[in-house]
């Protein structure tokens, strides 16, 4: 896929999707959700993929959420409908069965730290700025802010970036846990490909059912979560892939694993 508004690009089970709106700060118009609504229902039945990055075209920014331009001709009723939307294709990533990497890559606010919020690891770009900037313009973040940034960095972070509309830079994103790590502009989309890589190399139903049981698991007390990580380990059980492992362990090899 290499649509004019969102760029696909797929190596070595790595699919690479790029908010492709550059002059409007790849901004979310109803156009560009309709096609990662698409890609990302797509993504989930597609063995070939294994890792998914999420960054945005351009020095400047990753994503700035809303087309705001757009939204001024909204109704009331299709405001709710967009927030619905972007809500559910937000929930969408994070539910997503494969790990999602976010290269953000500029500036990253509203629904561009939600879109972030959504996946499992975030890389920024020492030139990245982060916020949930909502509630200048007379609303509250609408796409998961509320609930997964202080699931991220604590209560008290979380409120103090939403109640002050404030951008973080990078580097402040990384002192608090918003992001995983900072690395120059240059190298962010490589640094991105590495781990990606590096989670390849591992068996891909071990890491779906991994992922599942830590979004699943922390939501839960701990006599549940542990419960749910036993279901998810007995997943892996009968595997082909649980196998090769160890033959791979006894013979002193890689393993190859084909998620099966």
């Amino acid at each position: 896929m290499n649509d004019s508004i969102l760029l696909t690009e797929q190596k070595d089970g790595v699919m690479v999707i790029t908010l492709n709106r550059p002059e409007v700060m790849n901004s979310f118009n109803w156009a560009l959700l309709h096609a990662m609504e698409a890609k990302i229902a797509e993504i989930r039945f597609d063995p070939s993929i294994r890792v998914v990055i999420i960054t945005g075209a351009g020095e400047r920014a990753f994503c700035t959420g809303a087309d705001l331009k757009e939204r001024r001709s909204y109704t009331p009723m299709q405001v709710k409908e967009y927030v619905f939307t972007i809500r559910n294709l937000f929930t969408a990533v994070e539910q997503l069965n494969k790990p999602v990497i976010t290269a953000i890559n500029g500036i990253a606010l509203g629904g561009g730290t939600e879109l972030a919020l959504a996946s499992d690891i975030r890389i920024a770009s020492q030139t990245a700025s982060m916020g949930l900037t909502e509630t200048r313009l007379a609303v509250i973040p609408g796409a998961g802010g509320t609930q997964r940034l202080p699931r991220l960095v604590g209560k008290g972070h979380a409120k103090e970036m939403i109640f002050t509309a404030k951008r973080i830079n990078a580097d402040e994103a990384l002192s608090i846990g918003l992001v995983n790590r900072v690395c120059a502009a240059g190298t962010l989309l490589e640094t991105c490909r590495q781990l990606a890589a590096k989670i390849c190399e591992n068996a891909p139903i071990a890491i779906e059912q991994a992922k599942y049981a830590i979004n699943y698991g922390m939501e839960t007390d701990l006599s549940t979560g542990l419960s749910i990580e036993s279901n998810a380990y007995w997943v892996c059980i009968p595997t082909e892939d649980r196998l090769e492992g160890l033959a791979a362990f006894r013979e002193k090899r890689n393993p190859v694993f084909k998620g099966q």
